[in-house]
């Protein structure tokens, strides 16, 4: 048989991009013969212009132009200087569209617009970037299938849109990578009262407080994660807890249900940490862990994000310096974990390429 083709425009060419678009090159063959499925990249859009191609863009001279450093603006005849990402919903006629743009947690723009506009023309959306998500979660899934009923009731929506087949929203990418930690709590905890989840969802300040444990400073250990790559040149966004806080914000409204946005969020960083606080969790046979926790407490959720020390046979304490982990507490299934290793961006690239599939199995009877 031959395989279903569906077209893709890819918003964001950094790390997790370009991490995507090898993936996809390289495993072509292998996604037509398992999944009877092509995925034809038709447009790719980065800051200052993009590239598009009708019949598909040439993966392999895509990821050539990215590792030379150079702008896909450039490319002969496919090269658009100037295009935005959201010129791809015409230019490049997705049924997919993959946002990866950085983050923005002020205003999730530019990535919240695009998003938005093409949930609005019918097109399914992947995220890696978790800027849509966190800041305006209740809007984007009234605009998709997350507001047809299934588990969730988001409001009397206008009837235009109640009456129509909505597209798929999907973001576990923005949630720790490839740890399934959306998956598990609202797919394999479906009809369990959820209780408690702890969550390690920020990799860069694991890295640093398993760094200082060994006997780095704090400065120090930012240093080498800044040379590794882990870390931002700007490190706020993890070492003042706002992406681990962003990530359980997507978790409370999607797994928990929990209308929930950033300032629901009790905030500790870890900049003020020292070793001597990593040295008395020790000596009380206890790990310092980065944790994100949502607990229930009559009836709502408390939602925190701060390093706490964890007992040493705790599933979170013995995760290595790469590792990131989620584990569910119910009344029904007493505890259920997982842990991802996550020392690059290619997990949270195959993270995007599993919710694409996980789509499409869905949707296979209304391919357009």
């Amino acid at each position: 048989m031959e395989p279903i083709v569906y077209r893709i425009a890819l918003a964001g060419l950094g790390n997790v991009g370009a991490s995507l678009l090898s993936i996809l090159h390289q495993e072509s063959g292998a996604l037509q013969t398992r999944y009877g499925v092509r995925f034809r990249v038709t447009g790719v859009a980065e800051l200052g212009g993009g590239a598009v191609n009708d019949e598909g863009l040439d993966l392999a001279q895509l990821l050539a132009t990215l590792k030379a450093k150079k702008l896909v603006s450039g490319l002969l005849e496919v090269g658009r200087p100037g295009m935005q990402s959201i010129d791809l919903l015409t230019l490049a006629k997705p049924d997919f569209l993959l946002e990866a743009t950085p983050v923005n947690l002020q205003t999730a723009e530019p990535g919240l617009s695009c998003v938005r506009a093409a949930l609005k023309a019918g097109v399914h959306v992947v995220l890696a970037n978790k800027g849509p998500a966190a800041i305006a979660f209740k809007e984007l899934a009234e605009l998709s299938d997350l507001g047809e009923g299934w588990g969730r009731n988001f409001g009397e929506l206008p009837t235009a849109i109640a009456q129509q087949t909505r597209p798929k929203l999907r973001f576990s990418a923005c949630v720790a990578g490839s740890l399934p930690a959306i998956n598990l709590g609202w797919r394999d905890l479906a009809g369990c009262r959820i209780q408690r989840l702890e969550a390690v969802f920020n990799g860069t300040t694991q890295y640093i407080i398993r760094a200082m444990e060994a006997g780095q400073s704090y400065e120090g250990a930012l240093a080498d994660a800044q040379r590794r790559g882990i870390a931002e040149t700007d490190p706020s966004l993890d070492v003042d807890g706002w992406d681990a806080a962003a990530k359980l914000v997507i978790a409370a409204n999607v797994v928990l249900g929990q209308p929930t946005q950033l300032e629901d969020v009790k905030r500790q960083g870890i900049r003020d940490l020292t070793r001597q606080d990593l040295i008395e969790a020790s000596q009380n046979d206890s790990r310092m862990v980065p944790v994100a926790l949502a607990e229930l407490v009559d009836g709502r959720y408390q939602l925190s994000v701060k390093p706490t020390p964890l007992p040493l046979d705790h599933p979170l304490s013995r995760l290595t310096p790469d590792e990131m982990g989620v584990v569910y507490y119910s009344c029904d299934v007493d505890r259920l974990s997982a842990a991802s290793s996550e020392p690059g961006p290619e997990p949270a690239a195959a993270a995007m390429l599993r919710d694409m599939l996980e789509i499409i199995r869905s949707t296979s009877n209304h391919h357009k």
